[in-house]
């Protein structure tokens, strides 16, 4: 396979994107409120009994810290709205024309756009978060291995998510409208992935089967990775699940594709 086409595609994204300054802005002035909110919440409960908690305090302020850095390079619900209206409204045909696998197009672009959304709003989050007092101040990972293990299962993690998100792409070949699935499904994987509490804070039976899905290797992994909370071999066998979901939702996510386009109808003129 020719890869310059969609390097090519990822590169024109991704300076695309970078103009976008302020929607970035207004990102990380919200992103800034929902961290020190969540950060006031859980210190809560702490004060109350910090050893009834999974997680050292130290470990939940660095996960939601990265988690509002990152916060476009791990959402499911920022979906492509180019690849929706393409779509709905008939414009797919000019992609189908183009020399290029339409699957692998689409997956470089949704990479591009996101990685793009973080380097623009992850520094001032960073630099801050860094600066805090404490105990709201985000710590640094405790060797560079451990660094190391959080960049890998990072991108691990960007490739399940956008392979997840091809999957609802190709749902929209089927469907009037993709709304309905699309909260349906980023409130589901928001739940699940650890993004509204992180997974260790749910009740052991329950984790247990969570942590299997593949929701558990979106956002969940590399972010226990960061602050320390997932060590040792929990962490190897955690990133051994996130490639196995990368090349089931991958393999799974072409299937489907070859199945929607031989049945694509493009009507009008």
């Amino acid at each position: 396979m020719n890869l310059s086409p969609y390097l090519a595609v990822f590169r024109i994204r991704f300076s695309n994107s970078l103009q976008y300054r302020a929607a970035a802005l207004a990102g990380i002035s919200t992103q800034f409120a929902w961290g020190f909110m969540s950060l006031l919440a859980f210190s809560a409960f702490y004060r109350v009994n910090p050893n009834a908690f999974p997680m050292e305090f130290s470990q939940t302020v660095s996960y939601i810290w990265i988690q509002q850095a990152f916060l476009a390079f791990f959402a499911m619900w920022f979906f492509e709205n180019d690849i929706l209206t393409a779509i709905s409204s008939g414009s797919i045909a000019y992609e189908l024309v183009r020399p290029v696998d339409i699957y692998h197009r689409w997956f470089c672009q949704s990479a591009a756009n996101r990685l793009a959304r973080s380097c623009l709003r992850c520094a001032p989050i960073l630099i801050v978060a860094f600066l805090l007092p404490e105990p709201f101040r985000m710590s640094l990972p405790a060797s560079p291995v451990q660094f190391l293990l959080f960049l890998f299962s990072a991108a691990l993690s960007l490739g399940v998510v956008i392979s997840f998100c091809m999957l609802i792409y190709i749902s929209s070949f089927y469907m009037i409208s993709s709304l309905g699935i699309r909260i349906i499904t980023a409130t589901l994987t928001e739940f699940l992935s650890g993004a509204v509490i992180p997974l260790p804070f749910f009740p052991e039976r329950f984790r247990v089967i969570a942590e299997l899905l593949p929701f558990a290797a979106m956002e969940n992994l590399p972010l226990r990775i960061y602050s320390g909370n997932l060590k040792g071999a929990d962490t190897l066998r955690g990133i051994l699940l996130q490639i196995f979901w990368l090349l089931a939702l991958y393999v799974l996510g072409r299937f489907l594709m070859k199945g929607a386009l031989k049945k694509v109808v493009v009507q009008g003129g």
